[in-house]
């Protein structure tokens, strides 16, 4: 969800909620990802912590880019299908490989710097870690990979529809709340009839 640029500081605090509400609950599922494949590699291979980690979190990535495009951002930057991604998914590769650095720097810290390398240990460095890459990607993801369509710019096809179902979710409104209403342009007769007397 955008963040509008205008309006009351009431209005963008909202936006932003929401933005890091869907924001979370795709970094929800990234995270179950990424700890899950974490693990899962742990115990069924012979991979150092961070190499495990690193999979773990290209995977999470993959999965992550999914639910921003499509869900968290889906209504900035052609989310809706309407044009390609071909800026973003560069930036969005760049920032995640800066979180993959931070992740993985925590973990590798905490793992060969302080010598906790059990089970629980590198589990708790890696959630860790993932917490504080996950600030950086909020703010870097927002701001600029996911920018918010300029001011007077006409919103994608998937922010009216949302626009049109949050009006509609509203107590007093009718079957066209949040529609515009449409100029009617004068018809001209038509050559074989005559002219209106």
């Amino acid at each position: 969800m955008s963040t509008p640029k205008n309006g009351s500081a009431l209005e963008r605090l909202r936006g932003l909620a929401r933005e890091a509400a869907r924001f979370g609950a795709v970094g929800g599922v990234g995270v179950l990802v990424n700890l899950g494949v974490f693990n899962l590699l742990r115990a069924t291979t012979d991979l150092q912590v961070v190499r495990a980690s690193v999979i773990a979190i290209v995977v999470a990535i993959g999965t992550n880019y999914i639910g921003f495009r499509f869900f968290t951002y889906r209504d900035r930057s052609g989310g809706d299908g309407s044009r390609p991604p071909t800026r973003e998914l560069p930036l969005f590769a760049l920032f995640s490989a800066i979180g993959l650095v931070i992740e993985s720097g925590v973990l590798y810290a905490g793992t060969y710097g302080l010598g906790w390398d059990g089970r629980l240990a590198t589990n708790v460095f890696k959630f860790a870690g993932i917490g504080v890459a996950t600030v950086f990607r909020f703010w870097s993801y927002r701001t600029w990979v996911f920018k918010a369509l300029p001011a007077g710019r006409p919103p994608t096809a998937g922010a009216v529809v949302e626009q049109r179902e949050r009006r509609a979710q509203e107590p007093d409104a009718g079957p066209t709340a949040g529609v515009p209403a449409l100029p009617v342009p004068p018809v001209a007769p038509l050559a074989h009839e005559p002219a209106a007397q």
